[in-house]
């Protein structure tokens, strides 16, 4: 604790996404190996917005802020009908399961689940303005994606609307020189959560210009996106750091840098391959910020870039306990490699930094997407006053955990093949389900459907 009850009073946040009733594998994500890899399988949505509730049920009991952002409107059928499809609901979802089936998987992606990519955040003590500033991500470069910002920057307009304490900015345009994924190449550094921070923007690729780029797998972050965003909150030179992605661990399926990185007050967990100038990047961030950077690196020999695709080690979330100890929540597949499972025991738990325990977490219908613990949260750093200021009821505690259990286990299905996604049945069910959803946490009316009506 600093001793000064205005910074003492500033809390990480973590909302993570429901998971939405379409949840399902299509294999859409091009360079993400998990969800390719699952293509076709059948998926159980029940199943999977239940491990996810959990995870945040459980962070709530040991004491963490936690919060909830509700799914986007699936099957998109205005994207349907923007794209030559017409009809009645069932005739749209008729035609596009036999003419286009990978267009009507995508638009049926629970792929929200994954609140890292939602949006970009600078928390008020690092903004000119003193106010927190929210960008959601364009997400163009994956069309499954591309459909979420419109929907995504009314949830989150919806839950913070006080104007004295949250600034909103249209996501940039949807264009691959400003491609954006959001937080998971975003990490913020500080020292404590009420002091001035330093922003780490990791990018893929340069659209103007540029050396190295990956071969195999598109690099979805551009530089040019990421310093647009930093201008949009206000960021200056003191306060930002732009570090491009190693390529090659982008062609090993390393597609956002959170899946080969993760930071956390003044830790950066990090592999030695996360980026391609490492040691410039780390002075980059001893210069900028106020408290000393602990780096916590993984060298190649103890984990291989297989090993941290497949287990999500990085993936993890790194929490900040009162004593100043961090706990790292990883998903269970950490736990099954016998080389991950021995360098965090060696390395991470028994090496000179703050992180202190390791939590396991049970997300697999998630990771089988290819999303781990910390794909499926959007960190938001808030004061006490800002906290008061949310709009809903979306702050997790026992009684709305109660209320999302029983709504998810009234609504969801327990098994989705790709083949179900054109029954107008499903349709009809998940918008029957997400009216009720927007009523439980008092967001008001977020989606097209409720907007038409």
């Amino acid at each position: 604790m600093s001793g000064d009850p205005v910074k003492d009073d500033v809390l990480e946040v973590n909302f993570d996404g429901l998971v939405g009733p379409t949840h399902n594998y299509a294999g859409l994500a091009h360079g993400n190996v998990a969800s390719m890899r699952h293509g076709g399988l059948a998926s159980n949505p029940r199943e999977a917005a239940l491990q996810g509730l959990a995870k945040m049920k459980s962070l709530m009991d040991a004491g963490y802020a936690q919060g909830v952002l509700p799914p986007q409107q699936r099957p998109d059928l205005g994207a349907l009908r923007s794209l030559g499809f017409s009809g009645s609901n069932a005739e749209v979802l008729a035609r596009a399961g036999r003419e286009a089936p990978q267009i009507l998987r995508a638009v049926c992606s629970a792929s929200s689940m994954w609140t890292a990519n939602a949006a970009t955040i600078t928390p008020s003590p690092d903004a000119p303005d003193g106010r927190v500033h929210f960008t959601p991500a364009n997400l163009q470069s994956s069309f499954h994606r591309y459909l979420e910002p419109e929907t995504t920057g009314r949830v989150l307009a919806a839950i913070f609307r006080d104007e004295r304490h949250f600034v909103h900015h249209a996501q940039l345009p949807a264009t691959p020189a400003f491609s954006d994924e959001g937080a998971a190449n975003h990490t913020r550094l500080c020292g404590e959560y009420g002091e001035a921070g330093v922003h780490l923007f990791v990018y893929g690729r340069q659209a103007f210009g540029g050396e190295r780029a990956p071969l195999r797998y598109p690099a979805r972050q551009t530089l040019e996106a990421s310093q647009a965003i930093a201008r949009q909150h206000g960021l200056g030179d003191a306060r930002a750091v732009f570090a491009q992605q190693h390529p090659d661990a982008i062609d090993a399926g390393v597609f956002h840098n959170d899946v080969i990185a993760v930071g956390n007050g003044p830790v950066l967990l990090y592999h030695e391959m996360a980026f391609l100038d490492e040691e410039k990047t780390l002075e980059a961030l001893r210069a900028r910020m106020t408290s000393p950077l602990i780096p916590v690196r993984v060298p190649s020999e103890a984990i291989s870039l297989e090993d941290a695709v497949s287990t999500y080690l990085f993936n993890s979330q790194l929490l900040s306990n009162p004593d100043g100890s961090m706990t790292l929540v990883v998903p269970g597949e950490c736990q099954e490699n016998e080389a991950v499972w021995r360098t965090i025991q060696d390395l991470l738990l028994a090496g000179y930094n703050p992180i202190s325990e390791v939590t396991v977490k049970d997300v697999k219908q998630s990771m089988r997407n290819g999303g781990g613990p910390a794909c499926l949260r959007l960190r938001v750093v808030l004061s006490a006053a800002e906290r008061q200021a949310l709009s809903g009821r979306v702050l997790l505690n026992d009684a709305l955990y109660a209320d999302l259990v029983a709504w998810v286990e009234r609504h969801y299905r327990d098994n989705l093949t790709p083949d179900d996604l054109a029954d107008p049945q499903l349709a009809d069910e998940t918008l029957t389900a997400l009216d009720e959803l927007t009523r439980l946490l008092g967001i008001g009316n977020v989606y097209p459907f409720q907007l038409e009506a």
